[in-house]
């Protein structure tokens, strides 16, 4: 009887995902490229970096490649402690359409990245802003394109997850889950129909806005407090009345996110606690994903010992759980290694999401780009920051 149970309850914890999943990928496109009639859109891409003068070079070229737009690239080194503003000083002399920017020192109360960001906004000099990662690398006409859904979807600001690359066990396991937690569990039209902040949705490497709409939610400086700007810049878009969007951003830019298993844990455990690991959220969200996605599993495995009609459920709520992961990989140009050990990756993921929990409860802060950010409130109302002495070992 409690096998038949929890066989059922897996198959419904499954069923619901891999099917939101399956109506979200209709609607979650790939954008075109618009056709123009001689009057390229002007973009100001705006590149915060710290420390990153292992890509910062590679960032700054792919952007200077894009075709279909008028652009200036603008890079703020946000007091960087290695040759990061030299490399990008260096392609300012070459190319007139680089400017560097020196950040000034982080006020009491923000995130860098948010400081960052906003500084660069104040200095553009167009009207449609492309905020990027220094880890990502635009696509030739993948900025047209992010302009060219902007217009069509009407949207204020707009998002997409770029190609993920990921070459590690530890990357492959856990990176392409941020496709199958938005697909499986944001319903997309529904999102589209509303403005309500409860469906704000992101991703934090690429980001397009139009400049009024970001001076009317108040920008960089409404999230000042945030480390998950992926979940949090379009909450505040939303808060002002403004329309947020998603594409399928695969085919308009690349990111290389971590480089190591270490990099990969404190990366995605730094923003957790204002995700799915929140005190309101990790609950539900640690059933949902272990009942859905590792139970199944578990069933099948114990097959020999259940009836038929256990065996039967467990079948098909594997089934269920597997096949997002394995769409996704034939989609978005994924590790069929991380998809085929979905399970183990999910696992990770709780383990991840209440480890950060952990941290935030004992208050310990969390480390990036050697700055110390604690959280003080509650995640689900925003977070405030404590003084964060600068790393300088």
């Amino acid at each position: 009887m409690i096998g038949m149970i929890l066989a059922a309850v897996s198959l419904i914890l499954a069923a619901i995902p891999a099917l939101l999943f399956m109506a979200n990928l209709r609607v979650y496109r790939r954008p075109s490229l618009a056709t123009t009639d001689g009057a390229w859109p002007s973009v100001s891409i705006l590149i915060p970096s710290r420390n990153e003068e292992q890509s910062i070079r590679a960032a700054v070229e792919a952007a200077l490649a894009s075709r279909g737009i008028e652009m200036e690239v603008v890079v703020l080194d946000d007091r960087s402690e290695d040759a990061t503003a030299a490399l990008v000083q260096e392609i300012a002399q070459r190319d007139p359409r680089v400017r560097l920017l020196l950040g000034a020192e982080l006020p009491e109360g923000w995130c860098g990245k948010q400081y960052a960001c906003w500084q660069l906004a104040r200095q553009a000099s167009h009207d449609l802003l492309l905020f990027l990662d220094a880890d990502v690398r635009l696509y030739a006409d993948g900025a047209a394109r992010l302009v060219a859904f902007l217009y069509e979807s009407q949207a204020d600001l707009v998002s997409g997850i770029p190609y993920e690359q990921t070459t590690t066990l530890f990357e492959r396991l856990l990176v392409p889950l941020i496709h199958f937690i938005l697909l499986g569990f944001l319903p997309l039209q529904r999102m589209r129909a509303s403005r309500h902040p409860a469906y704000a949705a992101g991703c934090g490497q690429l980001f397009l806005a139009r400049r009024s709409s970001y001076e009317k939610a108040g920008g960089h400086a409404a999230i000042r407090t945030t480390l998950h700007d992926g979940i949090e810049l379009p909450r505040a878009f939303r808060r002002a009345g403004l329309k947020t969007d998603l594409c399928d951003a695969t085919d308009i830019a690349a990111c290389r996110m971590y480089h190591a298993a270490s990099e990969v844990w404190r990366g995605l455990a730094k923003n957790a606690v204002e995700g799915l690991g929140s005190p309101r959220l990790i609950v539900p969200s640690t059933l949902l994903l272990l009942g859905g996605q590792v139970l199944p599993v578990i069933l099948l495995g114990l097959a020999p010992w259940q009836s038929t009609t256990v065996f039967g459920l467990s079948v098909i709520a594997t089934f269920c759980s597997y096949l997002p992961r394995f769409i996704a990989a034939v989609r978005f140009r994924q590790s069929f290694l991380g998809a085929l050990l979905h399970p183990v990756g999910t696992l990770i993921l709780v383990a991840l999401q209440w480890y950060a929990l952990l941290r935030y409860a004992w208050g310990l802060p969390s480390d990036w780009k050697g700055r110390n950010y604690m959280l003080l409130s509650s995640p689900d109302r925003g977070v405030s920051l404590s003084k964060r002495p600068e790393n300088t070992t």
